[in-house]
């Protein structure tokens, strides 16, 4: 028989806990933290250098807002100490079924809501061109985040270097366009499936590999693609890129002023959104068939080794996964939606570099990734609407606008470490808990 814990120990446990989290203490983490971001801004804030106009080292200081910083940095940390406090979880402490259900219900809508913005966005914003580009803009990294998705979130491979399949699938679409006098049609499905070779490519040497290895590997191979790019410049064109790749058109027809036109045999006048518009909805077809296909891919079987094999890829080869056609399939699919992505982005911008492609765009679409919870496709896309969102935002603020995105991604990660949709729950589970015989448990107890 358990003998009862007496009401002394208790109050004395109660009472050290709330020491641990007293003035005292809050003060000492505050007091820490702004210590450190004294150091740390110290010359990223307070001293500031450039070049003279005769070559020599110019600087001078801004300790004034090095210490609005400093002090930002403790009042914060004692806000968020005193939030952890009052609102941290509760053990034994549940919501009412009335209220989960309503946010479960609510959070079923958020999807179809989205859509159905999406899909409104061009009527309502039809004069500001501005919010057009930033939503072509976001669509394009909410694509290039749905097929990193599947290597990272789902197959559980760290990739740094899928910005080398969306280099591929952009330079292939600019090459078969302008050599060859291919359309848009023809040669996006041709751009993916170069991605994807590349994609299984890359697969092989890496086979054996993972974790940080893989992460290093992954990245050199994004800098080999750059760096062909940028010196192979008889194909390429080199740092010069290529320009005057066509723009696409509506099965055919396109969107310019002339009788040919679109414009022309619906009997409109002719406006520069048509194809703005046009291609919104070209890049938000193209998301959502990313999307399908993934939804489509888990509930499959090779959804589910890739779900598998990122718990445990020692226990996939027990149960006899195969593995190497498990990672090279992950990489080859999440290959082709960037090189779609890429043929896109292509005949969108025109005009295509070396410099579009470098490690700052893996980073990001890895950051969407991670911070909208890894597996997670709606968390991806709330991601890239926030990331690519905030930049905008803080585009006025030059030399803050890093610092501030830093920030904001050391606080989601302390309170959502899962991302903000966290979601790894796998596509298959038992409904109800199935109990163990005792003899086949360690500890002996089913």
């Amino acid at each position: 028989m358990v003998s009862p814990v007496p009401a002394a120990a208790v109050a004395s446990a109660a009472n050290t806990g709330a020491a641990k989290t007293g003035v005292a203490f809050i003060l000492k983490k505050s007091l820490i933290s702004a210590l450190v971001a004294l150091v740390l801004f110290s010359l990223m804030i307070g001293v500031r250098t450039e070049v003279g106009t005769a070559g020599q080292l110019v600087y001078w200081t801004r300790f004034g807002e090095l210490a609005a910083i400093v002090g930002a940095v403790f009042v914060g940390s004692i806000i968020v100490e005193l939030l952890r406090n009052w609102f941290g979880p509760r053990e034994g402490v549940q919501l009412p079924q009335s209220v989960q259900r309503g946010l479960s219900w609510a959070g079923r809508l958020i999807g179809p809501a989205a859509l159905v913005f999406a899909l409104l966005l061009p009527v309502i914003f039809y004069d500001q061109r501005y919010i057009l580009d930033l939503a072509i803009l976001v669509l394009t990294y909410i694509m290039l985040g749905w097929g990193l998705n599947v290597v990272v979130g789902l197959a559980g491979l760290l990739d740094l270097g899928y910005v080398a399949f969306y280099a591929v699938g952009a330079y292939s679409y600019a090459l078969l366009a302008t050599n060859f006098g291919l359309s848009f049609w023809i040669c996006l499905p041709l751009a993916g499936i170069l991605a994807a070779f590349w994609g299984i490519l890359l697969g092989f040497p890496v086979l054996r590999l993972r974790g940080d290895y893989l992460a290093i590997v992954t990245l050199a191979f994004g800098e080999i693609i750059r760096l062909i790019l940028l010196n192979w410049q008889d194909l390429t064109g080199g740092p010069n890129g290529i320009s005057g790749i066509p723009r696409p058109t509506l099965f055919g027809i396109p969107l310019s002023p002339g009788d040919d036109g679109l414009a022309a045999l619906l009997g409109i006048e002719f406006s520069p959104t048509h194809r703005i518009v046009f291609l919104f909805y070209l890049i938000l077809i193209l998301a959502l068939i990313t999307n399908w296909v993934t939804i489509r891919l888990r509930r499959l079987p090779i959804g589910r080794a890739w779900e598998a094999m990122r718990e445990d890829e020692v226990a996939c080869r027990a149960l006899g996964i195969n593995i190497t056609t498990t990672k090279l399939t992950a990489f080859a699919t999440g290959a082709m939606f960037g090189g779609f992505a890429g043929a896109f982005f292509a005949t969108r911008q025109g005009f295509i570099s070396p410099e579009s492609f470098t490690f700052h765009e893996s980073a990001l679409v890895l950051a969407i990734v991670v911070l909208g919870g890894m597996g997670s496709q709606l968390g991806v896309a709330i991601a890239a609407v926030t990331l690519i969102g905030g930049f905008e935002l803080f585009r006025g603020l030059d030399q803050y606008r890093m610092l501030v995105f830093g920030m904001a991604m050391v606080l989601l990660m302390i309170w959502r470490p899962r991302g903000l949709v966290g979601h790894r729950a796998p596509t298959v589970f038992l409904e109800h808990n199935r109990a163990i015989a005792a003899d086949m448990v360690k500890e002996g107890r089913g």
